[in-house]
């Protein structure tokens, strides 16, 4: 792509697919969904003030997936790139790295990046969360650092948790995978789940566990024969919340969460082959109050997170000849008030936020930063004309503060479609990995290692989005362009021909842009067959060199016919498509960055009520046996090939 041009062909090739998204039903219900992430209250996707894409909890049972990336593959504006040459991925918002897509649980953060950062392929955050826990998932596209502070520059991913009802319900599911291509590679999942009143309308409770296995998997498209395509993983959870219904206004809710996420890869360093071993445990708590008085809602809570990282992988140990031993823990507080004003709902909070982390190899003390922040947003409702208007204020124990700005109109033309559109803020602070002299991070596969630049900047952005939504009974659409300037962002130095220093550090790039449009939209085609499909179109750009930003596919395409075949069995076919990208290949010399040819893949999965309280899943996922060019596998990103699933769910 030139500098600066716009991708116009594509578009309209887009613009004919009658581009729709992935995740909606047939029926009118399903495109009621409502969402609460875009402004911390309930809105229906239609309404809300911002790009909003849920996957439901339908869609999860539908689907193969058994982390929060798998589930997201298909959502609009989503990238489910790779982080790792062993199969680790990242969530991509907009072209936006991992780094730049806040994760939320019920609104609260889930953050391990200083334990092991994102640049070091840490997807312990995505697998952490037991595919059974979960209600539905909210994806918001763009900045909205006015409401969540620091991180969410590309946008956020909050999960909804299954809530415990009066009602006593249960079920199990198992899962087993197969890949047909390469070498090991099988996977088994088992989940159980219960909920229901211990004390009837007075004490709820609900308990999730989830096991997950997987063997390596090696391919014959590897470099190094003896290397793994994809790590070995161990990994159980378990979430229980209990919640107390102190009065019809009021509810106090206690949960925790346990996971335990064992991996061991072989990979490819320059034709040897090393070994990465980690294994992350992490227990999270939280007490929250929340009422319903007759002006105001109200909800104040706390929130604890531990995350302990054995890292016993060759690139820790090179040069200390050590395991590291890394723990972060997390304390937050925080609490909001929301009222009406006449046309207004005025919603006010704040949150205090505390980081400690240990590292025996890379830290010779404890770091920590505290961080505070109050934010004010207002909804106003002009007739047929809603703005939104909020600000919060951050002020970092480091660098001072910031203040991230929001104003987003919406206008209803009818009751089925409005137009939409807003600027707003964001700001991403630097890690203490980033920031401190003393934290040294062994990078050039051992052979260097990088430092914290305490002189680093924020860094910031200013994103503006525009666009239309239509949903009726049978169809429905949205069209929305973005342009999204980011300044400081922060990159570390790399070794190349003629520099291969032995301690580099970190740096702020002046300036980078990142615009496109995205397209979504179903149509119900007859009774029990839905169309669907989405795609987005990328111009993302490095304006200090003109160079394209790496990893950021410029098209990306994906599309799914739904059909009820027969009352008791439901069948989809899924298409996906990642576009041309530039990708860092390494080499001795120093990696080379170079463009990778788009590629597509096929999905195919049923599932058929065999019994009233018994589902029976199956299917196949890259159908076609996919596989990436010689530039990507260069690089050991090895698309893992057509892959057999079988499962089943049983509910009491």
């Amino acid at each position: 792509m030139q500098s600066g041009s716009f991708p116009l062909r594509p578009l309209a090739v887009a613009l004919g697919l009658l581009t729709l998204p992935l995740q909606a039903q047939a029926d009118d219900t399903a495109h009621e969904t409502l969402v609460i992430t875009a402004t911390q209250t309930q809105h229906t996707e239609l309404s809300a003030p911002a790009s909003v894409s849920v996957v439901t909890r339908s869609d999860l049972e539908k689907m193969n997936a058994t982390t929060l990336s798998e589930a997201l593959k298909g959502v609009t504006g989503v990238n489910i790139a790779p982080a790792s040459a062993y199969g680790r991925s990242e969530i991509r918002l907009r072209g936006l790295e991992g780094d730049y897509t806040l994760l939320l649980i019920d609104g609260r953060r889930v953050n391990s990046r200083e334990a092991l950062s994102s640049a070091y392929a840490n997807d312990f955050d995505l697998s952490s969360i037991p595919m059974a826990a979960i209600e539905r998932i909210e994806v918001l596209r763009g900045p909205i650092s006015s409401l969540y502070g620091a991180d969410a520059l590309g946008g956020v991913v909050n999960v909804i948790l299954r809530k415990a009802g009066e009602h006593t319900e249960g079920a199990a599911s198992y899962t087993s995978t197969h890949p047909t291509e390469g070498d090991g590679g099988d996977g088994n999942r088992g989940s159980g789940y219960l909920s229901g009143a211990l004390i009837d309308r007075v004490l709820l409770g609900n308990l999730v566990v989830e096991g997950n296995h997987k063997q390596a998997w090696q391919s014959d498209l590897s470099r190094n024969a003896s290397s793994d395509a994809s790590e070995k993983r161990e990994k159980w959870s378990a979430l229980s919340n209990l919640t107390w219904l102190i009065d019809p206004r009021q509810e106090l809710e206690l949960g925790g969460s346990y996971a335990k996420d064992d991996r061991l890869a072989h990979w490819n360093n320059y034709g040897a082959t090393v070994q990465n071993d980690q294994q992350m445990e992490r227990l999270g708590l939280h007490l929250t109050h929340s009422g319903r008085w007759e002006y105001v809602d109200s909800r104040l809570g706390y929130a604890f997170e531990q995350a302990d990282l054995h890292d016993d992988s060759q690139l820790m140990t090179a040069l200390t000849q050590r395991p590291g031993e890394v723990t972060q823990t997390n304390h937050t507080v925080d609490g909001q008030l929301s009222t009406l004003l006449g046309d207004h709902r005025v919603t006010a909070g704040s949150e205090y936020r505390i980081s400690e982390l240990k590292h025996n190899v890379n830290l010779t003390k404890k770091a920590s930063v505290d961080q505070y922040a109050l934010y004010l947003q207002d909804e106003i409702g002009l007739g047929d004309l809603t703005l939104t208007l909020s600000g919060r204020l951050d002020d970092h124990q480091t660098y001072g503060s910031e203040f991230s700005p929001r104003a987003y109109a919406l206008y209803a033309l009818t009751d089925a479609w409005v137009l939409k559109g807003g600027i707003g803020r964001a700001f991403k602070a630097p890690t203490i990995a980033q920031t401190d002299a003393d934290y040294a991070v062994p990078a050039c596969r051992g052979r260097c290692s990088i430092i914290g630049n305490p002189d680093l900047e924020p860094e910031t952005a200013v994103s503006y989005e525009a666009g239309t939504a239509y949903n009726s009974q049978h169809y429905g659409g949205a069209l929305t362009l973005f342009h999204n300037d980011i300044r400081n962002k922060i990159q570390s130095d790399a070794w190349s021909a003629n520099h291969r220093p032995s301690v580099m550090t970190y740096y702020n790039v002046d300036d980078s842009r990142i615009q496109g449009v995205e397209l979504s939209g179903w149509l119900a085609l007859q009774p029990g067959l839905t169309l669907s499909a989405n795609a987005t179109v990328l111009d993302a750009e490095d304006k200090s060199t003109g160079l394209d930003l790496y990893k950021t596919p410029e098209h990306t395409f994906n599309a799914a016919l739904a059909w009820q075949a027969a009352p008791a069995l439901d069948t989809r076919l899924g298409w996906n498509y990642v576009g041309s990208q530039t990708i860092p290949v390494p080499r001795m010399s120093g990696a080379t960055y170079e463009r990778s040819e788009g590629y597509h893949t096929f999905d195919l999965g049923l599932v058929w009520q065999a019994m009233p309280q018994l589902d029976i899943r199956a299917g196949m996922t890259n159908l076609t046996n996919t596989q990436r060019d010689g530039v990507a596998t260069d690089a050991d990103l090895i698309l893992e090939g057509r892959t057999l699933y079988t499962g089943l769910d049983y509910r009491l």
